[in-house]
């Protein structure tokens, strides 16, 4: 599969909107209203990755202090497995850190076994459960990685892949 990591485009948001709708139970997934605060809040970037034939996939991070935040990573069910999330990841990664964060953080639902392994994958370890997280009934899981002993990220994954 081959596509290409850009930055977000206020064209964007039906799309990302939809695209979150998609990817995550209703007790989840943001409202326009919630997801358009999370594009807009001061310190937050987002990248959109994607295909001839449209976005497959985006993440929305955010620099605090010395620590960078995922607030969502989303992929269309049909590109998942084959590197859609780890470039954007990365790509968010190497954002962050340029940006001075020294570590990043998340959250992730509790009964999320395929988003655990995925972050796990990638680096991350698990910190603390957080009670109630989502919608104060579901609990989430707070990963972190530590980018300034990460290995330096290619900036190969920023640019078009071709699989």
């Amino acid at each position: 599969m081959s596509f290409r990591i850009r930055q977000f485009e206020k064209s964007d948001f039906d799309t990302l909107w939809r695209i979150d709708q998609a990817c995550f139970d209703p007790q989840l997934a943001y409202s326009r209203p919630e997801l358009a605060f999370y594009l807009r809040r001061p310190g937050s970037f987002t990248l959109v990755a994607e295909t001839e034939t449209g976005i497959i996939g985006f993440v929305v991070a955010e620099t605090r202090r010395k620590t960078g935040h995922i607030i969502t990573i989303d992929v269309v069910k049909e590109a998942r497995r084959t590197g859609v999330g780890s470039a954007l990841l990365q790509a968010a990664e190497e954002e962050l850190h340029r940006a001075g964060a020294a570590a990043v953080a998340l959250e992730t639902p509790v009964n999320n076994a395929a988003a655990i392994h995925f972050y796990k994958k990638e680096g991350y370890f698990v910190e603390k459960t957080v009670a109630g997280y989502y919608s104060g009934q579901l609990d989430a899981l707070v990963m972190t990685k530590e980018l300034a002993r990460s290995q330096p990220i290619s900036r190969s994954r920023s640019q078009p892949i071709s699989g």
